[in-house]
């Protein structure tokens, strides 16, 4: 997943954005409200994680200007005032939820994928396709009841097709969702990433459209004709970075 932080105090935008890195986050940082707006605008964010007191625009104004341009993304208020009528404010203004400094990392990153959770309508923490099975805070896959290893790219790249099944994804899209600003990317790095995945999952698993992306299809219906299986590769572990 994507995220940006928008923080302008420099010691917790540093801690933030490495923790959430080391929980396979890709974490896109800005210092104040204006450049933050424009990184949504011009971004691909999952989610954002929103300080109130900034610099040259403060939190609630964004919050309450991002809700009216119609962004629907998960945002998530950090902030150090902990009145409940800051609270109530910025819930009725848009925020999906909101979390006092200082904060453990480990409950923000499960507050971010509680946010992406429901963004994506799905009310299981674990995300299930056939016999492959998906846990976004263990960070772990089975496939057959066996664990499959993977880096946390493949693993960033898996969960996002399977919570956007039935929808075709180009490369550059795939490639905003799992990588920040940051990052050194190569022209084929996704192609990379989708045949390492086809091959400890099975290639039937990830469809290529040719001329326009990759995509997971919708298994189909109960009692419906059974879908190709999902091979398995009988790797063990969890994913790595």
């Amino acid at each position: 997943m994507r995220v940006l932080l928008v923080e302008d105090d420099a010691l917790l935008g540093k801690a933030v954005q490495a923790g959430l890195q080391q929980q396979g986050y890709a974490v896109d940082w800005v210092r104040d409200g204006i450049a933050g707006e424009e990184a949504v605008l011009n971004g691909d964010h999952a989610a954002v994680l929103l300080d109130l007191g900034l610099p040259r625009q403060d939190g609630m104004t964004l919050l309450a200007k991002l809700r009216r341009g119609g962004y629907q993304l998960p945002i998530i208020i950090i902030t150090s005032r902990d009145d409940i009528p800051d609270r109530v404010l910025g819930l009725d203004a848009g925020a999906d939820d909101f979390l006092i400094k200082p904060f453990d990392l480990e409950e923000l990153g499960a507050r971010l994928r509680a946010a992406s959770r429901r963004a994506a309508g799905r009310a299981q923490a674990v995300v299930e396709h056939g016999a492959l099975r998906v846990d976004p805070a263990a960070r772990r896959v089975t496939n057959e009841g066996v664990e499959v290893a993977l880096t946390a790219r493949e693993f960033s790249l898996l969960l996002q097709l399977l919570e956007h099944r039935g929808r075709v994804m180009s490369r550059v899209q795939l490639q905003e969702a799992v990588y920040s600003w940051s990052n050194d990317i190569e022209s084929n790095t996704v192609e990379v990433h989708i045949h390492h995945l086809r091959r400890k999952l099975g290639r039937e698993l990830i469809r290529t459209v040719h001329g326009h992306g990759y995509m997971i299809d919708i298994p189909p219906a109960p009692g419906s004709a059974a879908s190709p299986g999902i091979g398995h590769a009988g790797q063990a572990g969890h994913a790595a970075g």
